[in-house]
């Protein structure tokens, strides 16, 4: 069975400095990952190769079946579109690999300690975890991006900001107006989200 030419579509994001670049094939399983800088992209080819060979690639976010692509400010989104989309394009019609065989996925912050405190803390956690997987994760890669739980303590969440997601100007309403009034009706032990940039 021959494989189905690769594809690669445009979506906008509610960030006007990143683009999502959809593809009909996966990048990425059950995870994504967000390299702001060519440091950060160290186990991941893709990222790196995006970095090294565009001048304008501020930010690489890869999940499930796209990236987004953060541009740097004075580049013009209709001039870039052609070229990225080819060399994804080619990325994924020559196997070529998204991360490295050392690549290891991030892992979210809890303590396990067995206290009582710890244990009623990492149950809520798991409804945190829960609310974020089945109604923030969905609505935020539509948008090119993700928020990953970070922590939880004393009543303060605080996610992970990624893609799309980091330095939007319309983040923190979706944030403060969207999940954190959704966590403080259905967690009401969360009192505050705070939001860090990945």
């Amino acid at each position: 069975m021959q494989t189905p030419k690769v594809e690669i579509y445009t979506e906008a994001t509610p960030n006007p400095e990143s683009l999502k670049f959809v593809a009909n094939r996966i990048f990425l399983k059950n995870h994504s990952i967000d390299c702001r800088n060519i440091t950060e992209a160290k186990e991941v080819p893709l990222a790196r190769e995006l970095f090294n060979t565009y001048v304008y690639v501020n930010g690489v976010f890869i999940a499930a079946n796209f990236v987004t692509l953060t541009k740097k400010a004075g580049y013009d989104w209709n001039e870039i579109i052609p070229e990225i989309r080819d060399f994804l394009k080619n990325y994924l019609s020559n196997n070529l690999p998204v991360v490295s065989e050392n690549f290891q996925p991030p892992v979210s912050h809890s303590v396990e300690t067995g206290k009582e405190q710890d244990i009623k803390e990492q149950e809520i956690e798991k409804r945190i975890k829960e609310l974020l997987e089945q109604y923030v994760k969905p609505a935020v890669e539509m948008d090119g991006g993700a928020i990953q739980f970070k922590s939880f303590k004393d009543g303060r969440l605080t996610l992970m900001l990624q893609g799309a997601c980091s330095g939007c100007p319309s983040s923190m309403i979706t944030l403060k107006a969207g999940i954190e009034g959704m966590m403080k009706r259905m967690v009401p032990e969360v009192v505050e989200v705070i939001a860090e940039e990945a």
